[in-house]
């Protein structure tokens, strides 16, 4: 059965990146019915946060990524807090050594910034020079009885090749001897990544890593421990970085703020959802997936090599067809609250017509506060270019009276009894149609443009749209 995990370090939000991480994961194993898996790496004491770990629930909650075992729903494999596997993993190391694959250090942290010191001195990258290796047994035995601090070092193999058959890059070669004896156990018995996370993939019985390319790095480190142990590797497959417009990682500038913040902004889970499993695989040119679209046509050999740009553009209009997509009713739902907030309570049908005629220009949920002013306020300015454009022609006056007066005279004032209004004005008067309603749009709500002219009348009603016709036609 195809195992995979998502395993983020609690030191921050959910962010873009991690995000697709998750989602690929997810989706590679919906595709193959397996499991996918959440574990939390909370091993570095000093950065991991309770707040964090809640900020990364949060987020894969409000994506809809459900995981079959992990934190909350537990599993056959736990903990699924990496801390709370510390003996599994001192265990582990403890075979390594006794069977002379790894080796305890007892280099201070000054001495280890002195080599590095020369060795850019030398112009030569800052390599462990295995000093410890030399140690003799007994050495070794007295400086554990002081308790003298120590960590716990990979004996590496000082020559020949690491091999990497990755599932989206293909085959990846590493030469040994640009790595060092990295470390396994910090002085504060906590494991490293690199050993930790090769521990619990095995013992998660892990089938497919998925990750970011930025670790590839780390992937010739993990097969040498692999090999250590005797165990079979998973199947790698490093995914492309995500790169903002200007081609730097992304970045905070770039809009990259986290998973949750976006629902904050207005951004709907589906939408989000969609967009990140774009950035770095495709399927033709289809650009909108349904949920159940995208577990079925996931695979990674559709994953691109070649990293991937965060367009906000891109996000904003893919939003906007979602919130085209949605039942009006839930639509409703989501916009209700934002414009209780601004303008107070009114009139629910009133409230649901105004969201309806608005839904064509909501790129983001939150727009319609701005959006919908006009609707609630009766107090605007007039737009400046408007006023010049429109109001200033010599016949202004003359259109906006007749207008009202012909509005006001209308037994039911509906889209049906007021579109021949406009029509028929603008016949009598030998205009084009938009020289009367573009003078009407700007007297009834302030701006250049807005929702179909006859909806807006409509909505506002008879009584409203009277009052400001005659405030616009006082003014000119």
């Amino acid at each position: 059965m195809v195992r995979v995990r998502f395993a983020p370090s609690p030191t921050g939000a959910l962010h873009i990146g991690g995000a697709r991480t998750a989602l690929y994961n997810w989706l590679f194993a919906r595709h193959h019915h397996g499991k996918f898996i959440l574990r939390i790496e909370d091993t570095d004491r000093e950065r991991s946060t309770l707040e964090s770990n809640k900020a990364i629930f949060d987020g894969l909650e409000w994506l809809g990524l459900d995981w079959d075992e992990g934190p909350n729903i537990g599993g056959p494999f736990g903990p699924y807090f990496q801390s709370e596997r510390l003996e599994i993993h001192q265990k582990h190391v403890q075979q390594l050594v006794d069977e002379g694959k790894a080796y305890y250090c007892f280099c201070t942290p000054e001495e280890l910034a002195e080599k590095r010191k020369l060795a850019e001195a030398r112009k030569e990258a800052p390599r462990y020079d295995g000093h410890c290796r030399q140690l003799s047994p007994a050495e070794v035995k007295a400086k554990l009885a002081s308790g003298q601090p120590k960590v716990v070092r990979f004996l590496l193999p000082a020559v020949g090749d690491t091999i990497v058959e990755d599932q989206i890059l293909g085959t990846v070669t590493f030469k040994n001897e640009v790595l060092d004896d990295f470390v396994l156990i910090k002085s504060d018995g906590f494991p490293t990544y690199n050993f930790a996370c090769v521990i619990d993939d095995h013992l998660m019985e892990i089938t497919h890593v998925i990750r970011g390319n930025d670790h590839l790095s780390n992937t010739p480190r993990q097969m040498l421990l692999y090999q250590a142990f005797g165990w079979a590797p998973p199947k790698f497959a490093h995914i492309p970085m995500i790169l903002g417009k200007d081609k730097a990682r992304l970045s905070k500038r770039h809009g990259a703020t986290s998973v949750i913040d976006y629902s904050d902004l207005g951004y709907l889970p589906d939408a989000m959802l969609n967009y990140i499993a774009k950035l770095g695989w495709g399927f033709g040119d289809q650009e909108i997936f349904s949920r159940a679209e995208l577990i079925e046509k996931f695979t990674l050999g559709r994953v691109n090599k070649t990293p991937a740009v965060f367009d906000m553009d891109k996000l904003n209009w893919l939003n906007g067809q979602y919130i085209r997509s949605v039942l009006p009713e839930r639509l409703f739902d989501l916009c209700e609250s934002l414009l209780i907030e601004a303008y107070g309570n009114h009139d629910l049908a009133y409230m649901k017509r105004v969201v309806a005629v608005l839904t064509d220009r909501l790129v983001l949920i939150k727009d319609v506060v701005p959006l919908a002013a006009y609707f609630f306020k009766d107090d605007f300015e007039f737009d400046p270019k408007g006023v010049e454009k429109y109001f200033r022609q010599p016949n202004a006056k003359q259109i906006l009276t007749a207008l009202k007066d012909q509005l006001l005279a209308l037994s039911t004032f509906t889209k049906e009894q007021i579109e021949p209004v406009f029509k028929t004005l603008a016949t009598e008067l030998n205009v084009k149609l938009g020289v009367v309603i573009h003078p009407c749009r700007l007297a009834l709500t302030g701006r250049l443009e807005s929702p179909p002219m006859y909806d807006v009348v409509e909505i506002l009603g008879k009584e409203r749209v009277n009052q400001r016709l005659e405030k616009a036609i006082k003014g000119l």
